[in-house]
């Protein structure tokens, strides 16, 4: 392998159509962010206000990510196949399409009065359907946007709209819950069409090269790819099964209002605490990215992951908890970035989509399902306990996948 330096990041700044792909991920990712904090918080709230206990609320907010998955977990792979078929510019403008009119709903419902627990699950089938396709598209729209040799610092970047749209999103979403939570489902709204506006007008060609075979036999081909890379199968389960056990996301309203009792711009904080970690590794990374001891560095990554998670749960303070969160971020950003740039510089322009469609779907069984399992466990073991036990849970995950994966715990450069 060579030991040339990696282009500088500048150079990023000559892309015009990365820069409006950038720009449109922030929104985008903005715009989410407020609406899975202000769906949790309501659907918690509405939960309570019915006389449910803590944990059977907390249960509720789980079961946002549980059914924002099932969408997914269908039609991942016919998304995938889509993505490699037709143009990736234009799957991602009608996969903003839906959210616009996903969030409308809401919006609708709030204003009038009408918002129920039901209909905020209805609502997660809709924008399931719509991330089915909008992660598939993303993942392979991007490297489409750059050259080769400035892929890695792209996706450390790619991170970092991510991970600051994260901080300033549920921050955000807690100053507008606290005024009126319609409000910050209309802030969502004009962020999905901003988002969707930029997109728009990248004038590049993105339609990929069409491979003979039938859906099917594509559909094959993708998951033989994932399946024989040891590397890149390792990297995407481990992340599956730490995260499913790890993920506290949907313990914060109970956090916030009965274990910690700090209110809506406490929850807000608090899910803000994971992105400011993140993104301090992503700025790291975007100037540094790492070049050597990649799969030691993602297994350390969600070891320390998961003793923050412990960490998080046995808090009783505020800025402990907070702590313990800006680590469990900084952690997870460091696997996330070692998985997706291994995956994505060993995958060919014309398998992205099918690729990034199987990678989708265990990122999203992590995050969705995580949610989901936490809800679940908190319903017998309370917040506290269900925080703990998946933190030792991503533990344990952590010394087994290296064991079981030696050529993901020895893979050292990412070039």
């Amino acid at each position: 392998m060579s030991d040339t330096a990696p282009p500088p990041a500048r150079l990023l700044l000559k892309e015009t159509d990365y820069l409006l792909f950038w720009g449109s991920r922030w929104l985008g990712s903005f715009g989410s962010q407020v609406q899975s904090v202000a769906m949790g918080w309501s659907v918690y709230h509405l939960s309570r206000d019915a006389g449910l206990s803590i944990g059977r609320a907390s249960f509720n907010v789980s079961l946002i990510g549980l059914i924002t998955f099932l969408p997914l977990f269908f039609l991942a792979l016919p998304a995938g196949e889509a993505v490699d078929r037709y143009d990736r510019r234009r799957l991602l403008v009608i996969c903003y399409a839906g959210e616009i009119i996903a969030v409308s709903i809401l919006v609708a419902a709030s204003l009038m009065g009408l918002a129920t627990v039901n209909l905020f699950l209805g609502v997660a089938v809709l924008f399931g359907t719509s991330r089915a396709f909008f992660s598939p598209a993303t993942t392979a729209l991007g490297p489409m946007l750059v050259p080769r040799p400035l892929l890695p610092r792209a996706i450390a970047w790619n991170s970092l709209a991510w991970q600051t749209a994260s901080i300033a999103g549920p921050a955000g979403a807690g100053l507008l819950i606290g005024i009126s939570p319609p409000l910050a489902f209309q802030v969502t709204l004009g962020l999905y069409v901003a988002a969707a506006g930029l997109i728009l007008c990248i004038r590049q060609s993105t339609r990929p090269t069409v491979q003979a075979g039938s859906r099917l036999e594509l559909v094959k081909e993708g998951l033989a790819y994932v399946w024989s890379n040891k590397i890149v199968f390792g990297a995407i389960s481990l992340d599956l099964a730490a995260v499913i056990l790890g993920g506290a996301t949907a313990l914060l309203p109970a956090f916030a209002q009965d274990v910690l009792k700090v209110g809506p711009m406490g929850f807000g904080i608090l899910r803000a605490g994971p992105s400011i970690g993140a993104t301090v590794v992503a700025l790291l990374l975007a100037a540094r990215p790492i070049r050597t001891r990649a799969g030691i560095r993602m297994l350390a990554g969600v070891g320390v992951y998961a003793v923050a998670t412990i960490v998080f749960g046995v808090s009783t303070w505020l800025w402990l908890s907070v702590a313990a969160l800006v680590v469990l971020g900084a952690a997870d950003m460091l696997s996330v970035f070692v998985r997706q740039t291994l995956v994505q510089l060993v995958t060919p322009d014309h398998m992205r989509g099918r690729v990034g469609a199987v990678s989708s779907l265990f990122i999203s069984a992590s995050n969705e399902l995580g949610e989901f399992e936490s809800g679940v466990v908190a319903r017998f073991l309370g917040p506290v306990g269900a925080a703990i036990f998946g933190g030792v849970g991503a533990l344990i995950v952590t010394g087994l996948w290296a064991t079981w994966f030696p050529a993901l715990r020895k893979a050292d450069r990412l070039e």
